[in-house]
C-alpha cells in the first residue's frame, strides 16, 4: 500500500530549503494534466442515451474522447467513466482528455478511447413534480445490471462507428465514489468484456450491499477473476450511515491481496473529494496500464509477544473464591442430538436473597480453566471481592457436539453454525434451556443491566449476536478477536448496526494487527468496521486495539479484568452523535430518531388494527378488521377514538376534496365515506383492492394483491384501468410528496417499486429501488461461507411518506425507511414483533408523529421530521 503525504512532506521541505519560503510542492504528475502545446488533441463529442430497457424511463448524457491517434483499421483500447462528465470537464479535478493526450503521446498508455457517461435521471411528466436521481439505483447495487446497461445498450450506440478491442485486457471501467463501487461491480459481472478497474474513494460500504465484496472476492481465490484494480482513497474520507470509507476500502483491498489479485491501493489526503484522486489520476492509468506493474503484497503482521496474566488474574490471599461448579452434560433439543459440558461460578459473596448478576461465556472450559489465558473465577474473585463488578454467576458453557460422531482434535462438531450463525437460534438455546436451569438453583436478575455475553473468535460474533437478537435479556456484551467475518455472514454487522434504530448494549472489543486474514475474511478490518459502526450510531463501545499478536488469547487475556471494569462501571453512557459526514440528502436514522422518545401506545385490546390514514389537521384514522370500525383520533391524542362508521377497510386515504376513501376488498369495491356522518358509497365495484393512494387530480390507485396488479379508478365514473402487472405480491401504495412518483410494496418479494406518475395517473419508469431488509428463516440452510438464508418474501406492507421525501414500508423485520432516491436509512423494529405489522402513516401535530398499526394495537412515535437539502 502507498500513502502519499509523506512524500508530499519531503517535497514541501525540499522546496523551503531551495527556497527559503513554504509554498505547495507541485505533485510530481501535475504536468500530465495540463495541456502540452507540443501534444495531439483528441477529440469529444456528445450525445444523450434515453432508449434504455434496463432502466426505463432515464435519460443520460455522454460523452465519447478519440484520441488523435486513433486509426480505424486499428481496434482502440476502451475505457468506461461512470459519472462521466466530471471526468470529462477540461479544468475539472480528473482531466481525463488532457491526461489521455499526453499519456497516449508518450506511450505511457494505448490508444485509447474513453466514453463518459452520466448517471439517469427520470424527467417528471406531470407539472410540480422533480426529476429523480437514478444514480445510486444503477451504481451502488449488487447485480448485472449496469454491466448490461452498458455493453447491451449504451456502448452500440456510442461507439457504434469506433473500432475498439474486444479483449478484455484493453477494456477498463472507472468511477468515483458510488461511481468506483459501479466500476468494480461491472467488471465483476462481466470480466469477460472489461479486465481492468480504477475505483476513486469507492463507496464499498452498505449503500446497497457493497459491504459483501470482501467475503465473496475472497471465495474465488482458487479462481479469481481477470481483473486488475486500482483503488484509491483518502484518508479522511467518510464515516456516514453507509459505513466507513477508508476502512472498507482496505477491507476490499486486504481481499484482493488475498485472493491472488493484481491490485494496488493508495491511500492519499483527503476526504470525500476528486481532488486527490485527480492528482494521483495519471499514476493510476501508468499503473493499470503497465503489465509489468507490481501488485501490493500480502501482509502478514503476526507477531508472538511474551505472554503473562494480568495482575487481576492471579489469585490472591485473602481474596474469597467462589466456587466452580461442573454441572450435568446437557443435551439440547433446539440444537437436536448435541451434547455439551458446561460450568457455573458462584461468587463467594452471593446471597440467595439478592439477585445476581449474570455473565454467560461461550467456549466455556477455555474461559473457566484457572491455568489458561482467562481464568475467569480468578478475575471474577478478585473484581468482586474490590467492588468492581457485582457478585456475578458466570455460566461457562461448551459448543454443541454431535453425540452420534467422534471428536477430531478434541473439536466440538457443531461449534461454527451454534456461534457464527446470525438469527435467534443460539439466544432462543440460552433463554429456553440453559438459564432456566441456572435460574431454579440460583437467584439471578433479570435486569438485562445486570446480564452480560462474552466470547472470544466465533464466541465473541456468537455473543454480540444473542444481545443484538435479544437487548431485552442482555445488554453487555465482551468480544475478543471477534469473528465478524463471511463464516456464515457476520460481515454483514457494521452495516447492520449502520442502518437499525440503537438498541440498549454496552460493547468491548479488542483485537490487533497480526489477527487472522484468511478465506472468510480480515480480522482485524472486520473488527474496525464492526468497532466504527458500533461507534457511529452513538453505542457504549470501547475498542482496545495494539500491534501484531495474533488470532489467540493473549492480547485479549491481558486486557481482560479492565474489559471486565469497564462493562461493569455504573457511568451512564450520553451517546456522542456526529453526523458531520453525511451528505446532503443523507437521512440517517440519528438525525430522525428523537433521544428520549419511543413508542407510545394510542390504541389497544383492537381486534385486528389496518388502514392507518391521516387528515389534513392530523387527526389519525384506522380500521378494526373485526369490530368492524373505522376509528378517528385527534392529532393531540387525547380521549377515546371516536367511531365514524361500522365498516372493515384494509386501506384509506382523503382525496384532494376532502372525501375519505376505503378499500373493501372482500365486498371487491372502492367506497367514499363522509366521516361526519359515516355514510359510504361505491366508487368503483369488481375490484379486489387492498391499498390505495391518490393523486393531486384524484384519481385512485389501488393494490389488487392476488391479481397482481395496480389499477386506476376514475372516481368520477368508476371505471377501471389496469396500470401495472408483475409484481408479486403488490400491497402497500404511496405517493411522493410532489406527486411524481409512486411507491408500491411487495408483500410477496423483496423489493419495494418505485414508478413514474403521469398527469393522467399511468405509470412508467418501474423500477425495483428499494430493496427491503429479509428476515432470516429459522428453517433455512445455514450453510458454512455464506450468508444466512433469507426469506425472500419482505411482506411489505403498508407505506407511507413524509414531508422530507422518506418512504417509510411496514414489513417482518419492522418499519423500513427509505430516502427519495430508494437508499434504505433504516429499520424501525416493531413495536411488538410478535404482531404483524400493517401499516403506518405521519400523522398527530404537523404530522410529525409515525403511526403504525400492530396487531391488537395501535402506538405512534415522534420524529424528527425536517425537508430534505438532497436531491
Amino acid at each position: 500500500m502507498m500513502k502519499i503525504p509523506l512524500s508530499l512532506a519531503f517535497a514541501f521541505v525540499l522546496q523551503f530549503a531551495a527556497t527559503g519560503y513554504l509554498v505547495a510542492a507541485e505533485h510530481p504528475d501535475a504536468a500530465d494534466r495540463r495541456v502540452q502545446p507540443d501534444v495531439p488533441h483528441g477529440e469529444v463529442t456528445s450525445g444523450v442515451f434515453d432508449q434504455s430497457e434496463v432502466f426505463p424511463g432515464t435519460t443520460r448524457d455522454y460523452r465519447v474522447y478519440v484520441p488523435a491517434q486513433y486509426d480505424p483499421e486499428k481496434p482502440a483500447s476502451l475505457m468506461v467513466f461512470m459519472d462521466g462528465l466530471n471526468y470529462a470537464k477540461p479544468n475539472g479535478a480528473f482531466r481525463v482528455p488532457t491526461v489521455f493526450d499526453n499519456l497516449i503521446a508518450e506511450g505511457a498508455m494505448p490508444v485509447t478511447v474513453a466514453v463518459f457517461v452520466n448517471p439517469g435521471s427520470i424527467p417528471a411528466t406531470q407539472p410540480g413534480a422533480r426529476k429523480r436521481s437514478n444514480r445510486s439505483f444503477e451504481y451502488d447495487s449488487l447485480s448485472d445490471r449496469y454491466a448490461r446497461f452498458l455493453v447491451d445498450e449504451l456502448l452500440p450506440v456510442a461507439i457504434r462507428d469506433i473500432h475498439v478491442s474486444d479483449d478484455p485486457k484493453q477494456r477498463a471501467v472507472c468511477g468515483i465514489s458510488s461511481g468506483g463501487i459501479c466500476a468494480w461491480t461491472t467488471a465483476w459481472e462481466k470480466p469477460d468484456q472489461f479486465g481492468k478497474v480504477l475505483s476513486n474513494i469507492g463507496s464499498f460500504t452498505n449503500i446497497r450491499g457493497g459491504w459483501a465484496y470482501p467475503g465473496l472476492i475472497r471465495k474465488t481465490k482458487d479462481n479469481p477473476k481477470p481483473i486488475k484494480v486500482y483503488l484509491q482513497d483518502g484518508e479522511d474520507d467518510l464515516n456516514n450511515l453507509f459505513g466507513n470509507w477508508p476502512l472498507a476500502n482496505q477491507d476490499m483491498a486486504a481481499a484482493l491481496r488475498f485472493a491472488g489479485y493484481r491490485s494496488k491501493l493508495v491511500i492519499t489526503e483527503g476526504g470525500h473529494t476528486g481532488r486527490y484522486a485527480g492528482e494521483e489520476f495519471p499514476a493510476a492509468l501508468r499503473w493499470l496500464w503497465d503489465d509489468s506493474a507490481e501488485s501490493d503484497p500480502r501482509e502478514n503482521l503476526e507477531t508472538k509477544p511474551a505472554w503473562e496474566p494480568a495482575a487481576d488474574a492471579v489469585a490472591r490471599e485473602g481474596v474469597p473464591q467462589g466456587k466452580l461448579i461442573k454441572m450435568p452434560v446437557w443435551e439440547s433439543e433446539i440444537f437436536e442430538n448435541t451434547v455439551r459440558d458446561w460450568w457455573v461460578y458462584v461468587p463467594a459473596q452471593y446471597d440467595a436473597g439478592d439477585p445476581a448478576a449474570l455473565m454467560v461465556f461461550q467456549d466455556g472450559k477455555r474461559f473457566a480453566d484457572k491455568d489458561g489465558r482467562w481464568r475467569v473465577p480468578i478475575v471474577f474473585d478478585n473484581l468482586i471481592a474490590r467492588g468492581e463488578m457485582p457478585p456475578t454467576i458466570a455460566v461457562l458453557i461448551n459448543p454443541g457436539h454431535d453425540k452420534n460422531r467422534e471428536r477430531v482434535r478434541n473439536k466440538s462438531s457443531n461449534r461454527s453454525f451454534e456461534y457464527d450463525s446470525l438469527g435467534d437460534r443460539y439466544s432462543r438455546f440460552l433463554l429456553e434451556e440453559i438459564l432456566p436451569a441456572v435460574e431454579s438453583q440460583y437467584n439471578v436478575s433479570p435486569d438485562p443491566a445486570m446480564r452480560a455475553i462474552g466470547g472470544s473468535s466465533s464466541g465473541a460474533i456468537c455473543a454480540f449476536t444473542a444481545a443484538w437478537e435479544q437487548p431485552e435479556q442482555f445488554s453487555k456484551v465482551y468480544s475478543s478477536v471477534g469473528s465478524f467475518t463471511h463464516l456464515r455472514g457476520g460481515n454483514a454487522y457494521p452495516g447492520l448496526v449502520r442502518k437499525t434504530e440503537p438498541k440498549p448494549i454496552r460493547v468491548y472489543m479488542a483485537d490487533t494487527s497480526g489477527d487472522i486474514d484468511n478465506a472468510f475474511g480480515s480480522w482485524p478490518w472486520a473488527n474496525r468496521r464492526m468497532a466504527s459502526s458500533l461507534k457511529y450510531m452513538g453505542y457504549d463501545v470501547r475498542f482496545d486495539w495494539a500491534e501484531g499478536y495474533a488470532h489467540n488469547a493473549d492480547y485479549g487475556s491481558a486486557r481482560f479484568p479492565d474489559a471486565m471494569r469497564w462493562l461493569w462501571r455504573e457511568q451512564t453512557h450520553e451517546p456522542p452523535i456526529d453526523t458531520s459526514d453525511d451528505l446532503r440528502g443523507d437521512l440517517t436514522l440519528l438525525n430522525l430518531l428523537i433521544p428520549g422518545q419511543s413508542w407510545e401506545v394510542v390504541a389497544e385490546e383492537v381486534g385486528f388494527a389496518d388502514a392507518a390514514c391521516s387528515d389534513q389537521d392530523g387527526n389519525f384514522y384506522f380500521s378494526d378488521m373485526r369490530a368492524p370500525a373505522i376509528y378517528r383520533h385527534r392529532a393531540d391524542n387525547q380521549g377515546e377514538p371516536e367511531s365514524i362508521a361500522p365498516l372493515a377497510v384494509s386501506g384509506l386515504e382523503f382525496g384532494p376534496d376532502g372525501t375519505l376513501y376505503g378499500c373493501q376488498g372482500a365486498s371487491k369495491r372502492v367506497i367514499a365515506i363522509d366521516p361526519a356522518t359515516g355514510k359510504v358509497r361505491s366508487v368503483a365495484e369488481n375490484v379486489t383492492p387492498n391499498d390505495l393512494a391518490i393523486t393531486a387530480n384524484g384519481d385512485i390507485l389501488i393494490t389488487e394483491t392476488n391479481a397482481q396488479q395496480v389499477t386506476r379508478i376514475d372516481p368520477q365514473t368508476g371505471q377501471t384501468t389496469v396500470v401495472d402487472t408483475g409484481i408479486t405480491r403488490p400491497n402497500g401504495i404511496v405517493i411522493s410528496p410532489d406527486g411524481g412518483t409512486l411507491a408500491v410494496s411487495d408483500y410477496g418479494g423483496p423489493w419495494t417499486w418505485t414508478f413514474r406518475v403521469a398527469q393522467d395517473a399511468t405509470l412508467d419508469a418501474k423500477m425495483p429501488t428499494m430493496t427491503m431488509r429479509l428476515p432470516i428463516d429459522p428453517d433455512g440452510t445455514f450453510a458454512f461461507n455464506e450468508p444466512p438464508p433469507y426469506k425472500t418474501a419482505s411482506r411489505g406492507d403498508g407505506s407511507a411518506v413524509d414531508k422530507a421525501g422518506r418512504y417509510y414500508v411496514t414489513s417482518a423485520v419492522g418499519v423500513a425507511i427509505f430516502d427519495p432516491t430508494g437508499r434504505l436509512c433504516g429499520i424501525l423494529p416493531s413495536p411488538n414483533p410478535s404482531r404483524p405489522i400493517t401499516s403506518c402513516i405521519l400523522a398527530g401535530p404537523d404530522h410529525e408523529y409515525l403511526y403504525v398499526t400492530n396487531g391488537n394495537a395501535v402506538y405512534r412515535r415522534l420524529l424528527n421530521i425536517s425537508p430534505s437539502t438532497g436531491d
